[in-house]
């Protein structure tokens, strides 16, 4: 939306009026003196237009500021179900100094790109703890490969049969759903009449409920979506954004 000189000058001629309250309210201003107010913001921002571009540029610091501040107060409110629930999947390091919690989707074409980021994370870091969370976004195929994943981490507590059935569904070609992610739990050897039995039980439907509120709670709207150490990160932003991330929540800074 384009605005006015006309307006910006009134917008800027109101803030330098709240400014400094105690000295000057905008009210006790005439409206001859708010025209040669607005006459001279009017001109200032004609002579100096960068001025917008720092102002803007300023705006957007701290709403990104104010965003990440309520990114870890949501994550210190909500820490025991994101980083030690007992519905989750737990990978690397149980007792890593750094928790690395992916959101996904199976049909999630970035998630996809993103797993090889995840992998090598897992491999490279043996202080890394990695907790994978269902966030089945895209439709009812995805809620139904959830679901067979879900049943998937309780037949196995180890996470290694689920990361095999995991990969191989993120990573394979076509739509996930049902049919499919059964087709890949019997390929990895799982038994299939408990997975069947696993998939109607309550604790399927309490795990999915509870990382849906835990994404609405962060905020999070899509996939992938990341918490490491108490950062919230929205969106793939590949392997070298994501080592810096867990550097900062490790040792304070991008490289430890």
């Amino acid at each position: 939306m384009k605005s006015s000189p006309r307006t910006i000058a009134a917008v800027c001629a109101a803030l330098l009026a709240t400014a400094a309250p105690q000295a000057v309210r905008a009210q006790d201003f005439s409206a001859v003196q708010h025209g040669e107010i607005e006459r001279v913001v009017h001109d200032y921002l004609l002579a100096h237009p960068e001025v917008l571009q720092e102002a803007m540029s300023e705006l957007e610091k701290r709403q990104t500021a104010a965003e990440s501040e309520k990114h870890k107060v949501a994550v210190k409110e909500h820490a025991q179900k994101l980083f030690s629930s007992p519905n989750q999947v737990t990978l690397g390091n149980p007792n890593g100094n750094v928790t690395f919690v992916e959101f996904f989707d199976y049909n999630c074409g970035y998630c996809k790109r993103a797993m090889d980021d995840m992998l090598t994370l897992l491999k490279d870091d043996p202080k890394l703890k990695v907790v994978l969370k269902e966030f089945p976004v895209l439709g009812p195929g995805s809620v139904e490969a959830a679901q067979v994943a879900s049943a998937v981490r309780m037949q196995d507590k180890t996470g290694k049969k689920y990361l095999e059935f995991h990969t191989k569904l993120l990573g394979g070609r076509g739509q996930a759903d049902r049919a499919r992610a059964l087709a890949v739990a019997k390929e990895v050897g799982m038994d299939m009449g408990r997975l069947e039995k696993d998939m109607a039980s309550p604790e399927v439907k309490a795990a999915l409920q509870e990382d849906f509120k835990l994404a609405e709670a962060l905020g999070l709207n899509g996939t992938p979506s990341y918490v490491i150490g108490s950062d919230v990160v929205v969106g793939a932003i590949g392997l070298p954004g994501l080592q810096e991330k867990i550097n900062t929540a490790r040792c304070g800074k991008p490289t430890c």
